[in-house]
């Protein structure tokens, strides 16, 4: 029967083969799933690294979201070099949407800064601000390099 079914002779029962339309679902699961587990270890990675700032540094200033946006973007970087040279595009979900989405804290920097604007901190707010963007912004273009030269 096994020689029947490769040579085409006998198809096998519906229920052993996935339609086209539900492997892309399935994919897609797949994907998402990835999504989902590398954002929990990002954001699990950026509590204890809010954590550790407020130790060493004190509250006074969001150090924790400046650190985890600083890494996060020279890892960004880092990542897309080492995943496009070395054909790893389909560790992208997991790592680059996943670990690092739920690491870097876009919303958090945001009511940071909202919030030393509103303690009528607004030199400090804007030192926040523009150290933020600048750094990461430098830390991207750190990684990129970085990555480009060792590979």
């Amino acid at each position: 029967m096994e020689t029947q079914l490769k040579s085409g002779l006998l198809r096998p029962p519906p229920s052993l083969t996935i339609p086209p339309n539900r492997r892309k679902d399935r994919l897609m699961f797949l994907t998402l799933s990835q999504v989902a587990l590398g954002g929990a270890v990002g954001a699990c990675l950026r509590y204890l690294t809010s954590v550790g700032a407020v130790r060493m540094f004190g509250p006074g200033f969001p150090v924790g979201t400046v650190v985890v946006n600083v890494v996060g973007s020279f890892a960004m970087g880092v990542l897309v070099v080492v995943l496009a040279r070395k054909g790893g595009g389909h560790l992208a979900p997991f790592l680059m949407t996943g670990i690092l989405g739920g690491f870097t804290t876009f919303s958090a920097f945001s009511l940071d800064a909202w919030a030393l604007w509103e303690r009528g901190a607004q030199g400090l707010a804007f030192v926040y601000v523009a150290g933020s963007v600048v750094l990461s912004l430098c830390a991207v273009a750190l990684g990129l390099y970085v990555a480009r030269s060792l590979t």
